[in-house]
């Protein structure tokens, strides 16, 4: 699933934001990790009627930056696209409840977790993606070539890196 292919469409992307943003009422402000969700946290936003928001890494942590503030009280969605192990949607509701905002939860796109994160995540789509150590990876037997478009990969893979969702369906997780 390449999120990027349906946000690239905006009456898809849109229509996914309505779906969203009706699970939640009156949000007052949406707020989403840079770079992958800031479309569609725009879009949440849109289809709620809310602000909206990014938090950035500076230093290696998430931060509002720009001019971006939240007040006590503020009604808050998190909104992620790709959810694989929660740690950035985490790390951003942490943000918000920082702020004293009120964290009305995070909603995702994808949820492709492995398993519980402990957070109050709901997602479009639940994808089972099976994982493998380099050395039992069927592609990386196989001698498959690696593509992987995601922000978080915008280098040339190593070998021995590919992602599960590009390989057949495994009973491993």
């Amino acid at each position: 699933m390449e999120k990027a292919r349906v946000l690239e469409h905006p009456e898809a992307a849109m229509a996914l934001a309505r779906e969203v943003a009706s699970w939640y009422p009156k949000v007052d402000v949406v707020v989403a990790p840079a770079v992958g969700a800031i479309s569609l946290g725009f879009a949440v936003a849109l289809a709620a009627g809310a602000r909206s928001m990014f938090a950035e890494r500076e230093a290696g942590r998430m931060r509002l930056r720009r001019g971006f503030l939240l007040a006590p009280g503020d009604r808050t969605l998190v909104v992620e696209d790709v959810v694989t192990t929660g740690a950035s949607a985490r790390e951003v509701f942490e943000l918000v409840g920082a702020a004293g905002a009120d964290r009305l939860g995070i909603a995702a796109l994808i949820d492709r977790s492995a398993g519980p994160t402990g957070l109050p995540l709901r997602a479009v789509l639940r994808l089972e993606a099976s994982t493998w150590d380099p050395g039992e990876c069927p592609l990386c037997g196989a001698g498959a070539r690696l593509e992987s478009p995601g922000s978080r990969h915008l280098s040339p893979p190593r070998p021995g890196t590919h992602s599960a969702d590009e390989a057949e369906p495994s009973t491993r997780s």
